[in-house]
C-alpha cells in the first residue's frame, strides 16, 4: 500500500475513532438520563389518565348507582356477622330458643358488658356466658344451630364435666361472643 493511502486511512480512522467516542460520551451524559427521565414521565402520565378515566367514570349516574347497591349489599352482608345494640336482649332470647329446641336441661345464660376490640372503632365483643345439662348428641346439635345462627355466634371457650348420677347428661359450661355495632 502507499503511504499516502495509509496516512489517509489512518487519519480517518483516528477521526471516525475520536467521533465515536465523542458521540459515546454525548449519549452518556445527555441521552441516557433524558430516556430515563421520559419513561417516568410516560409512567406519570399513565397514572393521571387512569384517575382521570376512573374520576370521569365515578361522576356518571350509572356509576353512582352501582356503588350505591354495592354499599347496600356490603351494609346488609356485615349483618350476618354483626348484632345492633339493641338487638342483643333478642339474641339471648334466641339462644334460649334454641336451648328449649334441643331439650336442654338446666339451661342459664348471662351476658356480659360491651368491650372495646382494640384497633377497632365499630365494632365492639359481648360476652355469654351458657351452662346447661345436656347429652353429647343435644349439646353437638346446640353447638351446631349456634353455628348457624345470624348474627354469627363464636364459641370462645366450652368445659364439659361429665355428672357422677347421669351417665348420658354431662354438665356443660361455654363462652360465646359476638360482634356488636357501636
Amino acid at each position: 500500500m502507499k503511504p499516502a493511502y495509509k496516512k489517509y486511512i489512518t487519519t480517518v480512522a483516528l477521526i471516525w475513532t475520536g467521533c465515536f467516542v465523542l458521540f459515546l460520551f454525548f449519549y452518556v451524559t445527555v441521552m441516557s438520563p433524558q430516556k430515563n427521565n421520559k419513561n417516568q414521565l410516560d409512567k406519570q402520565l399513565a397514572e393521571k389518565k387512569q384517575i382521570h378515566e376512573s374520576a370521569m367514570k365515578a361522576a356518571q349516574e350509572e356509576t353512582k348507582i352501582q356503588i350505591k347497591e354495592q354499599m347496600e349489599e356490603y351494609h346488609n352482608r356485615s349483618n350476618d356477622f354483626v348484632a345492633e345494640q339493641g338487638a342483643l336482649a333478642n339474641l339471648t332470647f334466641d339462644i334460649s330458643q334454641l336451648s328449649k329446641e334441643n331439650r336442654l336441661a338446666s339451661f342459664s345464660i348471662k351476658t356480659a358488658d360491651i368491650q372495646e376490640i382494640t384497633g377497632c372503632n365499630f365494632i365492639a365483643q359481648n360476652q355469654i356466658f351458657v351452662s346447661f345439662t345436656a347429652g353429647f348428641n343435644q349439646f353437638a346439635a346446640f353447638l351446631n344451630a349456634l353455628e348457624r345462627h345470624r348474627p354469627v355466634v363464636f364459641v370462645d371457650k366450652f368445659t364439659i364435666t361429665r355428672s357422677e348420677q347421669d351417665v348420658s347428661a354431662s354438665q356443660v359450661s361455654m363462652e360465646l361472643s359476638v360482634f356488636v355495632r357501636k
